[in-house]
This record gives structure tokens, sequence and C-alpha cells, in this order.
């Protein structure tokens, strides 16, 4: 391999985590008439950093490419939605925000969030690069401003006076490149009494859960506290809580302050740091195990739908997360195999999914072709779709959950 720098600590890469082949970019959805026209592939392949312990993909796509225009709208969720909800009415109480106060969400989506915010009368901001999912939020009325977040858009921001007393960032963290830039806007962007909460899927449960297809190219980094808590440091803010969430598979929500900010750290930081230090992420070894665990869901995964193929068994899909997509590339699995998948969202129903090209219907039609399984591609989601669904049970249909073993249900 050409070696490249980590991107926290700028140490050279070497040591693989889990090499996955050669995939497109998992959101990267195709229409009808570029489904024979050629892809675009880029290696998928992560490491870990021997000196800081961040597991990273290269950069191998620009930004501009992969977020200037996004099929990922948050609100299409129910589940995430109370997520956001309680979430606000959390920090709103815990703060204390009222008129006076300002809320800033990075990478703000459709604003799934900000609206609980503005409902209460606390003044938002989102910042959002995709001008598509921004121009959303605007119609709702949450003021977006459609940039990449860093230390430029920080500093201009904040000299026109919209320091935040709270700053939220829901799964971004993992989507940039450029990682210190983006910790060094945090403290321009927060006052001096500010509190900054990000989330992001944690690194232990993706070891421990076998969820490898958590890995897409759109997700640059997969973090750790023991690691969040380092690079956070090198830009003068201090980690002072940890929230442990089902979300994604197992998240962490980090609280962080101004380093010289009075926050005394929680039980729980100390906590989950001892919990990752027991679990083996301070040792090179349990990096190097992983890689074995994912072919064992390949084969898994392969046995099962082939398996299906040979008994005549009619599979179809339940949604189109970029998740699914490295999934389904790594295993090499299309419409053969998997004859098509519903999703939710109208901005992705009648496209066709990047590589496997497997078509995207609308719900409706699980219900028109009544399959003998559902295979649940957001797995992370799977109590609020089997609800949802629970009228494939009428004619014996049941559900199929991959990670993080292949369970019929």
């Amino acid at each position: 391999m050409t070696a490249s720098a980590c991107r926290f600590c700028a140490s050279e890469q070497r040591r693989s985590f889990v090499d996955l082949g050669r995939s497109p970019l998992s959101n990267a959805f195709l229409t009808a008439d570029q489904l024979r026209s050629m892809e675009p592939h880029y290696p998928l392949h992560a490491y870990v950093c021997e000196h800081c312990l961040l597991v990273q993909l290269e950069a191998l796509a620009a930004p501009g490419t992969i977020f200037s225009e996004y099929l990922y709208f948050s609100s299409y969720s129910e589940m995430w939605l109370r997520h956001a909800e309680a979430y606000a009415a959390r920090m709103t109480r815990q703060l204390g925000l009222g008129a006076d106060s300002l809320v800033v969400e990075l990478a703000s989506n459709d604003g799934y969030l900000l609206q609980y915010f503005l409902r209460n009368g606390i003044d938002v901001l989102g910042v959002e690069p995709a001008a598509n999912v921004a121009a959303v939020a605007e119609a709702r009325g949450v003021p977006t401003e459609v940039a990449f977040f860093g230390v430029a858009t920080a500093g201009r921001l904040a000299t026109a006076g919209r320091q935040a007393d709270l700053i939220c960032a829901n799964n971004v963290l993992a989507h940039v490149p450029d990682l210190n830039d983006f910790v060094a806007g945090l403290p321009i962007l927060l006052k001096s009494s500010g509190t900054i909460t990000v989330e992001f899927p944690h690194l232990l449960r993706l070891i421990a859960q076998r969820q490898f297809d958590t890995i897409y190219h759109e997700h640059f980094s997969y973090f750790s506290l023991l690691v969040v808590d380092k690079v956070f440091a090198r830009h003068g803010l201090r980690v002072f809580d940890v929230d442990h969430l089902p979300t994604h598979g197992g998240s962490l929500r980090v609280h962080a302050c101004h380093a010289a900010a009075a926050r005394e750290c929680s039980e729980r930081f100390h906590a989950t740091l001892a919990e990752e230090a027991d679990a083996g992420l301070a040792d090179l070894a349990t990096y190097d195990r992983f890689a074995a665990t994912v072919i064992d869901v390949k084969c898994e995964v392969l046995e099962f739908l082939i398996g299906a193929r040979r008994a005549g068994r009619l599979v179809a899909g339940y949604g189109a997360p970029a998740k699914g997509n490295t999934l389904l590339n790594y295993c090499g699995i299309g419409p053969e195999l998997l004859a098509f998948t519903v999703d939710r969202s109208p901005h992705k129903q009648g496209r066709f999914l990047p590589g496997s090209q497997i078509p995207i219907l609308a719900p409706e039609q699980i219900f028109a072709a009544r399959p003998d399984y559902v295979f649940i591609l957001p797995w992370n989601l799977k109590d609020e779709i089997i609800e949802q669904m629970r009228g494939v049970r009428d004619w014996g249909g049941r559900f199929v959950v991959p990670i993080p073993d292949l369970q019929v249900i």
C-alpha cells in the first residue's frame, strides 16, 4: 500500500483494520438511465493508526462529491425524530436555554432537530453543506447556512455575533475528512460558558457487534472515547460527560466545554474509558482480530440468501441505507438474491442501489409481492421496521436481520 498520513496525528498509516474491497459511494443512488454507465468504485479499506489508535479511511473522494447533493433526510425515521425531541427537551432544561440563547447544529440535515428548539422560542442556526437538504430545513423555518464547518466558517459566524450556547453535532464527526480543522472550529463558535455535544457510533460496539457495514466512504473516521478525548484536548476542549445511546447500533454522546471551564468530569466519563480499556481498545491486537469476524458475517449472509434462492423463496429488502450498500457490495449481492428493496423516502424511490443495482420501491410493494423474507438493511431500526411492516406476518413472511448474527424473526 502507499502510506498516507493519519488525519489526526499525521503518523504514517500502514496497519490494516479491515479491507472491504472496492465499492461505489454508498449514497450515490442510480437513476434508470445510469444503469448502463460505469460506476466509480473506490477502495474501502480501513486502517488503525499505530500511534493515536484512530480508525480511518483514506479520503479518496472529495467531500464536495459526497455531500453537496445528499439523499439522506433524517425526518423519515420516527425513531430518530423521537430521539431528537427528547434531546432538545433535556438540553433546554439542563442548560436553562431560553429566548436569549442560540443553538447551532452542525450537519443539521433537514431541520429534524432544530425544529424542536425553535418551537420553544429558542434561536437556532443550522450549518449544512448539502444545499438540497438545507432547502428542506429552510422551508420548515429553520435558518440554515449552506457550508462545510471548520475554522473559517466558525470565525465568520463568531465575527457576526453568532456564538452558541449549545453546539450539537449528531453523526457528523465521522464524515469529516479534515478532523483537526473541524474540531478547531468548535471553540471559536462556542461561548465561554457554552456546551458542545457530539454523537457518534461507538467503535467499541462496531468491533463487538461486527458492525462492519457502518464503514463506508462517507465515514472517514471511527471513534472511541479514548481517541475523541485526545482530539478535543489538542484543540482546547475538554470532554466532561458521556451518554450511552442505543442509536446506530450503539453510540456515544460526549459533552464538552472549553478546557478552562469549571465542569467536573462525570463518573460515566471515567467508567466509559475503563470499559474501553477492558475491551482492549488500547491494544493493537484487538484491531488485528476484527477482519476475521467480518468474513464470518459475509459467509452467514450468503449461505442464507443462496439457500433461500435454491428453495424457491422470495427475499426482498427493507431500507436503502448507506450501511446496506456496504453489506451488499462486500458480499457481492445483486437482484438475483435480493429482488428489490423498499424505502419510505420518496427521494430514493424509483432509483437503484449503487453497485448492486437493486431497485428501490415504495414500501407498499412489499405487500404486493408478499415475499417469504424481508431482509432489514438498516438493522439498527429493526424494531421500528418490524412494527411498521407487521402485516408481513399475515402471509407467513418473516424478517431477517444480518448483524451481529443473522437472525430470522
